[in-house]
């Protein structure tokens, strides 16, 4: 794991986008196509602007896979993982392959299947993420299963986590906030190549401590991180104030 820190959260997350950019454009030299994840939220909004801007990618060639979605929610509400990453990503890119959770599935056990079935063919060169306010890497918050080896699992969200969500304007109120969530386990996120994590904002300060500083611990889901032999962290000034040396 290697720890970037820069003045802005605008320059953080275009750096970060930077490497992500050389990342897919290297496997699509080497190995004919990328394959990626990509997450969503308020602190991925920067990154995937600057990334979608990257010149020289050759986005018919990749292959993504949505991290996380809300159970029960349609795709087209206001909160939607893949109403977001369609906006802000697909309509831009057009990736050549995109597989979406469909947390809202009629049959979620069965999609779930598909989309597990279809991931275990798959080696994923990069995974973009971010760290939640409660430490939670994808919606796996704490404690984390550190040990399932679905690639995608049926997960209970935690107030902490509802309340982030609430709080980034998402939803009207906490009861609107769906309880469950299908999220990527902590495992098969930790079995791409490569990861760029990217967590500006002061509101994370602490849980980039907790994660970065503290031991590796199913109570904080993304020091799992720590363990990642190609893991690169994005901080800002402010996400990183908390950490031993800075202000």
């Amino acid at each position: 794991m290697e720890i970037k820190i820069f003045p802005t959260r605008l320059e953080t997350s275009q750096q970060a986008a930077a490497q992500a950019a050389d990342l897919l454009r290297q496997a699509i030299r080497e190995r004919g196509r990328a394959v990626f994840i990509a997450a969503t939220g308020a602190s991925q909004f920067d990154f995937l602007a600057a990334l979608a801007a990257a010149p020289g990618i050759d986005w018919s060639k990749t292959t993504m896979f949505h991290l996380d979605e809300y159970v029960g929610l349609p795709a087209d509400h206001p909160a939607s993982f893949r109403r977001y990453l369609r906006e802000r990503l697909v309509s831009k890119v057009w990736p050549g392959e995109v597989h979406w959770v469909e947390g809202d599935a009629p049959d979620l056990a069965a999609a779930l299947a598909r989309l597990n079935q279809r991931i275990a063919r798959e080696q994923v060169d990069v995974a973009f993420v971010g760290i939640g306010e409660n430490g939670h890497l994808a919606f796996n918050d704490p404690p984390a299963d550190f040990e399932t080896t679905q690639p995608y699992i049926l997960v209970n969200l935690d107030e902490a986590c509802r309340r982030q969500q609430l709080g980034e304007g998402w939803f009207p109120s906490l009861e609107a906030v769906p309880e469950q969530a299908v999220s990527m386990s902590i495992r098969q996120v930790m079995q791409s190549r490569a990861i760029i994590c990217t967590v500006p904002d002061a509101r994370k300060a602490q849980a980039v401590r907790d994660c970065l500083t503290g031991p590796v611990t199913p109570l904080h889901p993304a020091s799992i991180l720590q363990q990642h032999p190609h893991c690169t962290i994005y901080l800002d000034r402010d996400s990183a104030a908390l950490l031993p040396g800075q202000r």
